[in-house]
């Protein structure tokens, strides 16, 4: 399997290319603020061809350049429906006190073809199996793409911003909830085996067993309703 990831933007987000090698069909996942750049070159580099840009949220620093990578290769963006509004009213979704200094240079909208997305669906795309989870709490139609484990390759959470390594997602932005975000937690994150390695947002990949060990709303939430002393709210990425 491969996976190209790079950081982009402002924001540093993180952008996948997954492919079962090189050479071959690929997904591209959370193209957001000037990832144009870096998704042709990783295209390129690996000799990829992209079937569909698949979405784990709709913020801004996540879909920026989701219109011009559909548009340069004619491929469809797969997001859920509660958060396909923000392609086109990103403003409404985070509020004017955080980036709004770079809305002037960014083209917003959707790209030609969407589709949406569900919970539990199974999405077969460039010979790979997404396994769908929805995980509301920093969005309401935030949601997570799990691979299966294959021969020598853990399984494998892209995790959007949902969970970090030591930290979740923020809740304070319009649509985010904590109780959302700690139900998503618990229904999404801990079944999860401690193998798999988690591809978040915003920084490094971790494992399922490094968080387990290390994240105070994962120990929350495994402690279930009632436990005293949670953490406050987070402030990880957008």
């Amino acid at each position: 399997m491969l996976i190209a990831g790079f950081p982009a933007g402002a924001w540093g987000t993180n952008c996948y290319l997954v492919a079962p090698a090189a050479g071959e069909e690929c997904v591209i996942i959370d193209p957001g603020h000037q990832a144009t750049d870096g998704v042709e070159e990783a295209l390129k580099k690996h000799r990829l061809k992209p079937v569909a840009v698949v979405l784990t949220h709709g913020h801004i620093d996540h879909v920026a350049s989701v219109v011009p990578v559909c548009g340069a290769h004619d491929v469809p963006a797969w997001i859920h429906p509660e958060d396909r509004y923000m392609m086109t009213d990103p403003e409404k979704a985070i509020g004017r006190s955080i980036g709004m200094p770079l809305m002037g240079e960014l083209t917003v909208g959707e790209p030609d073809d969407v589709k949406e997305l569900a919970d539990g669906v199974k999405l077969e795309l460039a010979g790979l199996e997404l396994s769908v989870a929805h995980a509301p709490g920093h969005t309401k139609g935030s949601v997570t793409f799990g691979l299966p484990e294959a021969a020598d390759i853990p399984p494998i959470l892209f995790s959007g911003d949902l969970l970090f390594a030591g930290s979740i997602g923020r809740t304070d932005f319009p649509g985010g909830s904590m109780d959302d975000m700690l139900e998503s937690l618990a229904r999404v994150v801990l079944p999860l085996d401690d193998s798999t390695v988690v591809l978040p947002g915003h920084n490094d990949y971790t494992t399922i067993g490094q968080e387990r060990a290390t994240n105070p709303y994962l120990r929350q939430v495994a402690a279930g309703p009632g436990a005293d002393g949670g953490p406050s709210a987070p402030r990880r990425g957008m």
